[in-house]
This record gives C-alpha cells, structure tokens and sequence, in this order.
C-alpha cells in the first residue's frame, strides 16, 4: 500500500463508562473537537440487574433511559458533523431503544438511519444450551456478543447503532472494521482495536480519574477519551484540546490493568495478548499503544446470569470513646439474643475503628458497629432486626446511637458467569434498510492454552539498604470486579523499580500485606511490557457487586489499600521520601464556615426502588 493509500486515523470517542456517568459528556464530545465515531458504554454486571427490575414491572422497559434524553439535545450537531453513534445501551431492549431513536430522528426533521443488534438475550430462547443448569430465579441471562454485528450495521449505512450486551471493547472494534474493511480473520488488527476499546470503555479513567498519581494533573474534571485508530490496529490514546485530565502511559497503564487476568484477554472476535502491548508517550495527552498480537477466539461465549438472592438489612451502631471492643460485643451479645427465635439466615459483623485517643471533637472518638443481615424473607432482615436494634436504645452500651434509623429491607442480587457455545446465539444484525442479517460465528476458533505464555524475568536487584515505606511511593495501583472475583493491577512507576516490584510483589506476599486475601484462591499474571502484575482474588466479592458482600462491594480501593501498606523497599529506589503523617485529631472545621451548595443534579438514571446503585466504571 502507497503512503497516499493509507486510511486516515479513525477517531473514536467515549461519552458513558456506565449507566449513570457525566450526562453532559455526549454534548462535550461532540462539540469540543472532531470525531468520527462516539460511543458509549452503559452495562456491567450490575447495571443488567437493575434493567431487569425494570423489565419485570414494565416489559417496554430494559433500555439506559438517560441515553435518549442525552442524544436529544444533540442530535443535530450528530448530523452536521456526520458522527456515528455506537452504544449498548439497548440493554435488554435494543429493539425497544432503536424505535425510541427512529421516533426522536423523526420528530426532529433529519435523516439518520438506526440499526440495532440483538441475539444476545439467552432467557428469549428456551432451548439455549446449559439452560437446564442455570437454577431458579434467573432475571437476566445474557450471551457477550462480538462486534461483527455493530460492523454489519454501519456498512448497511446506520448512523446510530444500538446492542444489548455485547462485550464493552467491542464497541470500538466493531466500528473499526467497519472502516478499515478488515475481516474476521484479521486477529492482529482486531486485537489491537480491542485493547482501545478497553482502554475507552471506562471514560475518564484513561485520562485520569480513579488514577493512582492524582495529585500530578488537574483532574477535578476530566475530559472523556477519544482513540485514534490505524489501519494496523494501533491507535493513539487522547482526549479533546483544552479538556481537563490528563493521558500519560501511567493512566493507560492503569486501564489496560482494569477489570482484567491473564495475559491472553479472551473475547469472542479475538484473543488479544496484553503480554504484547506496547505504550509510549507520544506527545502531551498522546499515548501510543501498539504491536498487540491477536489469536482465534475461543468457541465459546461468555455469559452473565442475574437473579434476586434475597433481601438485605443494614444497622450501624455508634460506639464512642473508651472501651470501643466491650462496647461491641455488648451490643452484639443482646442483639444475637433479641433474635435468637428467628435468627436471620445471615448475619455479618464488622468493627471499624474510625476512632482516635484523646480526640478533639466527638465524631473523631467515635468507632462504628456495622450489622449486615440477610435472608430470603424480608420480614427477617426488615421491621424485626430494626425494633430489635432500637429497643436497646436505654438498655445498651453507654452512649448508645445510631447513624440514622433502620431502613426497610432491600432485595439484593447476585452475578453468576458462565460460557455458552458460540453456535447457541443467534446474533443478529437488523439494518438501516430494515432487513436482518445473521452474524455467523467466527470462521476459526481455539481452546487458548491452559499454560500462560512463557515469561522472562529481570535479575532480582542486589541485597542493599532498605527504607520502609508505603508501597504506593514506588508503585501504582488499580482494582475492580468480575463477578465474585476481584482483579488488582498494580505497576512499577519508574523502570529502576521494576525488578524489585516483580520479584517481591509475589501471591504470597499480597496475601500476607492484605489479610483479607490470605485464605482465598490467588493468581499472579506477569505483564514485563507494562512493568505490572496483575493479581486475580477469587471469591473475595462473594456472589458479586449486587450482593454488597463486603465493606468495598466491587474491590475499586483495594489497589489503594494495598499501596498504603508499608513494605521494605531498597533506598537506591527512593528519592526524598516525605514524613509518613503522625495518626493525629484533624482540627475541627469551623462552624463558621458555610457548607457549600452542591451544583443541581444533572438527570442521571431512572431510579429503580431499592435497587443497589450502579456505580462501576
């Protein structure tokens, strides 16, 4: 191919990393800069839960109601500029979303052809392979599609594209074969375009939320991201001119590390091997990402299962000044005898010492005694756990409050992952034109080895003097779920650090610096390009996000809890290192001060009562 012969760059923006994200951000895209193609990504695993509560009261519901609304305003700056709009959030209902926008095109007198995907939905097909061992009470059982159907829409001429659930990368993916005109077979380019749609799928944290090193750019409103992608699958990572946030190889350091295992990143197109990326800052908020290396797909689908486990009840005891652990287990003893008659099926404890000696104001001596209960029954989690908790209000530890009155019980769900085979779906493209197109599976697929590829190690660094420190002074960090199971990434922030991070941030050590890890399955994935490793801790979630197993329900400060650990580090490493702070009383705030008025609320998702908050990026 000539030089003159080269497709230009694709520019792909990102304007959602879930439901309920910035609902300015698809304006900003479009208006702040040139873009070719603007996505949006709107389900996780917990989003799904929510939508299907809002199914089961009205079966025209499913769809990211925020969605339509955000494109409404916009919807003539899409058409001047000739943006393609690409997004999942069709949720459950992509046919439904699809007609909403053709209505919206209409009312507002333009010409911009919809098309959506679907054949996701596995619970639409009573015969789908491994039904029989989903159990009972399944609300929502959805296959992870591909991109070929997104590419099959914009070839047919579509403008706006609306999936149910398809992987997050592929919304990226898809577009990109569609203007490159690579096929099924092209592993090495597909690959490299999922790994950018991995890195836009979250938003801002490619350029700068959630991001380790905060303190080193302006982030208190970052900009969304935009790729821009090459025929060869490469792509440079930036964001809008004058946009705030930054994009540096630690911030696409940290998303490729997101929600993320083994170096062989299994997809239904392609197995993208994240042992091979490479990253180099390229100019200011301009990361290139290139050599990915691409292979067949496995032949199966991953698929997310949803149901309701049952209801939850919650009572956060206060306990202040001295004491603080006899305290705790007064309240504990009389509660547990109060219920003894109809226990809860599940009762959860957790003391958190947020309580300092010698405080200066009483917020600071105070400890909190959070109860967690569960139960099929909302009776058992509900009226009887709160009046017990109550009652002990004039015959209970002295000082006895709480932190607000107990609530009613909410029902809670609960994730489970499974696979289906790729010849179960049938994924379907519906065209701008009107017509269907069935998306074959892929022409080749692999079982990916069991065995991860073969990894060469730096020499450990020589035995010298150490500094013990937080860990965070040589390393970043970032973590999330999947599932039950929680992924923390963690990298070496200079190269010097490197050898020492791999060779002493082993499985055996994290179990060891996070207790929480100690007696649960751990593994250990080595990525050299990156300076990472990245660990995968199953079960440390429980059923899942919407579960709220623990204190953190989807792991997202565990990689700040892991780099506040301190640790032995060799003292060549360390620059100036400043003082660890004295665990002091904060001074009192002034009661002079007016608290600050908080902006108005821009429209976020539609509530869905009692249903857990979405707030997975």
């Amino acid at each position: 191919m000539t030089p003159s012969a080269v497709p230009a760059p694709l520019r792909v923006g990102n304007a959602s990393g879930f439901y309920g994200d910035r609902f300015s951000a698809v304006r900003e895209m479009l208006s702040d800069g040139p873009l070719d193609v603007l996505t949006g990504d709107y389900l996780a695993e917990l989003t799904m839960l929510i939508l299907g509560r809002d199914r089961l009261r009205d079966p025209a519901a499913g769809y990211a109601r925020t969605f339509p609304r955000q494109l409404a305003e916009c919807l003539h700056l899409v058409a001047e500029r000739g943006v393609r709009v690409v997004t999942n959030a069709g949720g459950l209902n992509p046919a439904g979303l699809a007609e909403e926008l053709r209505r919206l095109v209409r009312r507002e007198g333009l010409d911009l052809p919809v098309a959506y995907v679907s054949g996701d939905d596995l619970l639409a097909h009573p015969q789908a392979a491994g039904r029989e061992s989903w159990g009972e009470g399944v609300l929502t059982a959805n296959a992870y599609l591909g991109g070929h159907g997104i590419t099959a829409c914009l070839r047919s001429g579509a403008q706006l594209v609306v999936t149910g659930r398809v992987t997050d990368a592929a919304l990226v993916s898809g577009a990109a074969a569609a203007h490159f005109g690579w096929d099924p077979g092209d592993h090495d380019r597909l690959a490299g375009a999922v790994v950018a749609g991995h890195l836009l799928e979250c938003g801002a944290q490619v350029t700068g939320g959630n991001y380790s090193d905060f303190t080193a750019h302006d982030v208190r409103r970052p900009g969304f991201p935009l790729a821009e992608l090459s025929a060869d699958g490469g792509a440079v990572l930036t964001k809008h001119p004058g946009t705030g946030g930054a994009v540096t190889t630690g911030t696409v350091t940290a998303q490729l590390l997101y929600e993320t295992g083994p170096a062989r990143y299994l997809g239904p197109d392609v197995v993208a091997r994240l042992d091979t990326v490479r990253i180099e800052q390229v100019g200011p908020d301009r990361v290139r990402v290139h050599g990915v290396r691409g292979e067949a797909p496995p032949p199966t689908l991953k698929a997310g299962l949803s149901r309701l486990g049952g209801h939850r009840g919650e009572v956060v005891f206060v306990l202040t000044g001295l004491d603080i652990p006899a305290k705790a287990a007064l309240v504990r003893a009389q509660l547990t005898e109060a219920l003894a008659e109809r226990p809860p099926a599940r009762a959860d404890w957790e003391l958190v010492r947020t309580d300092h000696p010698d405080a200066a104001t009483e917020e600071t001596a105070s400890a909190l005694l959070r109860l967690v209960v569960r139960d099929a029954d909302p009776e058992a989690v509900g009226r009887r756990i709160g009046a017990a908790a109550v009652e002990l209000g004039l015959a209970g530890y002295p000082g006895f409050h709480l932190t607000a009155p107990p609530g009613k019980p909410s029902p809670y769900g609960v994730f489970t992952a499974t696979t289906v085979p790729q010849t179960a779906v049938r994924h379907t493209a519906h065209l701008a034109d009107g017509t269907t197109l069935d998306i074959p599976p892929p022409p080749r697929t692999a079982v990916p080895p069991l065995t991860p590829p073969a990894v060469e190690l730096p020499p450990p660094p020589p035995v010298g003097p150490v500094r013990r420190v937080p860990l965070g002074y040589v390393a970043g960090a970032r973590s999330g779920d999947k599932g039950g199971d929680a992924n923390l990434g963690v990298w070496a922030r200079e190269p010097a650090a490197w050898p020492w991070l791999v060779h002493h941030l082993t499985t055996e050590r994290l179990r060891t610096l996070l207790p929480e890890t100690a007696r649960l399955p751990v593994t250990r994935h080595v990525l050299p390009h990156l300076r990472a490793v990245n660990f995968v801790v199953e079960g440390l979630l429980g059923e899942g996000a919407a579960a709220r197993h623990r204190f953190d329900p989807q792991a997202k400060a565990l990689g700040e809890w892991l780099r506040a650990r301190h640790v032995d580090v060799p003292a060549g490493l360390l620059g100036p290192v400043p003082p660890t702070p004295p665990d002091t009383d904060p001074a009192p705030l002034p009661r002079s001060s007016p608290a600050p008025v908080p902006p108005a609320p821009a429209p976020g998702p539609p509530e869905s009562p009692d249903a857990p908050e979405e707030s997975r990026a």
